[in-house]
Parts: C-alpha cells; structure tokens; sequence
C-alpha cells in the first residue's frame, strides 16, 4: 500500500487519463525506479534550482503505456545527474511544527529533505488529504504563503503535487510540499493584486481567450520583458507593468458555483491554444519551453477537481490562480500572435497520414524521445484537453476542436524530432536565430 514514505503504483488504480490498459510489470518497476529517486535525490539537481523531473517523467511515460524496458531506459538517463546529498535535523523538523519557526525555513533549497520529512511525519498522524487542506487551502499566514509558492518555479511544485493526487501517492504529495516549501514566493503580488481588483469590480469576468487578445492589444504589456531579463516575469512584467498585468488577471475569475467542469475544459483548451498557436513563421514549428509548462500543469485539474477533500471553493481559487499566471507567462515570453492557422493547416511529418490520428501512435512515438520527459508531459496533456474539451466545441471559448487535437500533437512530436526541442520565449526574434526555416529542409 502507498504510505507518505512509500510509492506503490497499481494498473487497477485508474490515474485521470491513461492508455486503456496498464502493465504490471510496468506498474512495479515504475514504483521501484520512483522509491529510489524518493529515498535517494534531492528535488534539485544542482545548487542553481533545476529541478529533478524523475516522478514526473516515469508516471507520465507510464501513464502512456511505455513498457517496463523503456521505463528503465529513461531512468537510468536522468539519474547519472541527479544530486543526492540528502541529509536533515531532527531540532529542525522539530521547529517547522511551530508557525512561527517553521517560516524562517521557508525558500531555502538545502531544507528540502528536513521538509519532507516534517510533512510526512504530519501526514502519518493526519491523513495526507487533510495535510494538504491545512498546508495550503487552510486560509492562515502559512498557507497563504506556501500556496504562492506552489504556483513558483514556472508551476513545478503544482505539476508534482498533480502527481502526487492523480496517482493517489501519498509520498509525491510530500515530496512536493517540499518542493513547494523551499521554493520563492516573489509572484504573491501577481496573486494578491489580481484578487484585490476582482473584489472591487462591479463589471464580470472574461475568458482566457479574450484576455490574450486583450494582452496583445495593451502596448505596455507587449514591451515589459525584454530578452535581456533574466527573470521575464518578475523582471519584465510585474517590474514595468504590473498595474496593468493585474488589471487584466483580475478579469479571469471562476466562482464557486460555476460549471466547474466547463471551467476547466475552458482552460485547457485555452492553454492548448496559446502553446500550439505561438509559431513564427517561417521557423519550423517549435513549442516555447515555458508555455508547455503550463499545458503540461493543466492535465492534473480533471484529477483535483474531483477529489472530495477539496471544497469547491478552494478549487476555484486554484483554478483562477492558474488562469492568473497563465495569463502573465504568456505576456512574459513577448505576447506573440497566435495563428491558428499554424495548428488548424499543420500536416504531420514523423508518423505516416495512417498513424497519424490514432492516438496510440502518437503515445507510442512520444515514448521514444530520449529527454527529461517534457515531451510525453505534452502529449498528454493534449490528449486530456481534447477529451474533456469535446462536449463543449460548440461554445466560441473552445477554439481548438475535432481534428485540431491530433494535428498539434503531431506538431508537438514532429518539433522534437531535430535540433533543440524547445524555443524558449517564443515572442522574441532572438529566440528563433538558431531555428531552420522551412524552405531550407
């Protein structure tokens, strides 16, 4: 059984979207490799904050059907540069029961394991579900800052906590409560500034698609992050428009008593859209490295939304949160135009015209890419969007739809094939100096 200390994946355990049958073989070796990246490497790999994309690899690939070999194949990949100096202070664990010490531990990476073991001393004694209520929904100074910190370091510590939830693995969940203790909180303004603005508007909400068009629009916003700023969000955005970022964030808010479900397709359609649509011809298609982290946190919220533990309430906080900074990362890469076109037009390049809609190809495909995982991330977070978002393609919120899905997977694949998998902050020339053009292939 998955305890906070140990990982144990079973097929009959149905995670929110995966093949239609899953091995177990492939479910044992998966916990075994998770169990000894958990026992043995820090969430960081090195001392400058990249993070450790082992869970979410493995349980991505898994999740796709990869075979016990090929699970293998990627571990062994990505442990050789992982770091492992986990060490912790039983006094300091002891302190991060008191509010007021447990703070002054907050954002400091070499507390990690400390952390991990406080949450999962907490989660033995209460259940891991309530841990996560009380650590980041509770409402308190605690939990108001740790839920900033869950949305830090571009949404890594909300993609592992995902995991955690959607595989049912009590030991990820602490794992990212961790990860999510010892990250920044400098995006809070972002956050609290949006809510403040919400309150005091008399007019109603907008969507995630009007909202782009209305970043597109504002000139300011356009010309805050330059490609000289090292952090394009902080630096850029909330340094020389923040006022007007905040103005726009605070139009995207889900309430309660919406049409949750509708909500959430809404999203991850909407971030499908401004991922795939981000090209700049005549570049060869790439996906920007920053807007797939978004796309690959969204596939967790079919998963969330349906957990009895979170109140409605505290998940539409979290949905309009992640709309927020959806939202400011996309006008941090240089708020490029989004043609539609480039998805709608796409024809597929690495899979034949008879494999290339058939979904099992496309995992199959993905599954061979030898990377830290960013890849299989997309492709599933596509398939989920296109699943959940099928029954609303009628609504104009919805543009992406029908064969849309399996031709910007196919984009998403065929990127991956050559070169840099990645453009990163897509908005800009510079990004694309290195990337070929299109008539030169």
């Amino acid at each position: 059984m998955a305890t906070p200390s140990k990982v144990e994946l079973s097929p009959s355990d149905k995670p929110t979207f995966t093949v239609d049958s899953l091995s177990q073989d492939s479910a044992e070796l998966t916990s075994k490799l998770l169990q000894e990246n958990h026992d043995k490497h820090h969430i960081f790999f090195n001392k400058g904050g990249f993070h450790n994309h082992i869970v979410h690899h493995l349980l991505t690939v898994y999740a796709l059907g990869a075979s016990p070999e090929a699970i293998q194949r990627h571990y062994d990949n990505n442990k050789s540069y992982q770091r492992t100096d986990l060490n912790f202070e039983e006094k300091v664990v002891e302190d991060m029961h008191d509010p007021a010490k447990f703070k002054k531990y907050l954002g400091d990476q070499k507390y990690y394991y400390d952390f991990l073991v406080f949450f999962q001393y907490e989660m033995e004694a209460k259940g891991w579900q309530n841990v996560v209520n009380e650590y980041l929904f509770g409402g308190d100074e605690r939990a108001e800052d740790l839920l900033v910190r869950l949305y830090a370091g571009f949404l890594h510590p909300l993609i592992h906590l995902g995991f955690g939830v959607e595989f049912q693995q009590p030991a990820i969940v602490a794992e990212a409560l961790a990860q999510t203790a010892v990250h920044d909180s400098w995006i809070a303004p972002l956050f609290h500034d949006s809510e403040r603005k919400a309150k005091e508007k008399t007019s109603g909400s907008k969507s995630l698609v009007e909202l782009l068009a209305d970043i597109q629009a504002n000139e300011k916003i356009r010309s805050a992050p330059k490609w000289s700023d090292g952090n394009k969000i902080r630096d850029g955005i909330l340094a020389r428009a923040g006022d007007e970022m905040t103005d726009i964030t605070s139009q995207y808010l889900v309430k309660p008593d919406d049409d949750l479900d509708e909500a959430t397709a809404k999203l991850m359609n909407s971030v499908s859209y401004f991922t795939g649509c981000s090209q700049q011809p005549p570049h060869v298609p790439k996906l920007d490295f920053y807007y797939i982290h978004c796309l690959n946190c969204s596939v967790f919220l079919p998963s969330l939304l349906s957990q009895p533990w979170l109140s409605r309430q505290n998940y539409a906080r979290l949905l309009t949160w992640k709309g927020r900074l959806d939202l400011a990362m996309y006008a941090s890469r240089g708020s490029p135009k989004l043609l539609l076109d480039e998805v709608t037009q796409y024809t597929p390049k690495t899979l034949s015209q008879g494999s290339a809609n058939d979904w099992s190809k496309i995992f199959e495909e993905i599954n061979k890419v030898e990377d830290d995982g960013h890849s299989s991330k997309v492709i599933r977070a596509l398939a989920k969007a296109r699943e959940v978002s099928a029954k609303y393609e009628s609504h104009d919120e919805f543009v992406l739809k029908g064969g849309d899905w399996e031709r910007l997977a196919n984009l998403a694949v065929d990127s991956v094939q050559e070169g840099e998998n990645w453009v990163r902050s897509c908005g800009f020339e510079e990004a694309w100096r290195e990337v070929p053009e299109r008539s030169r292939l």
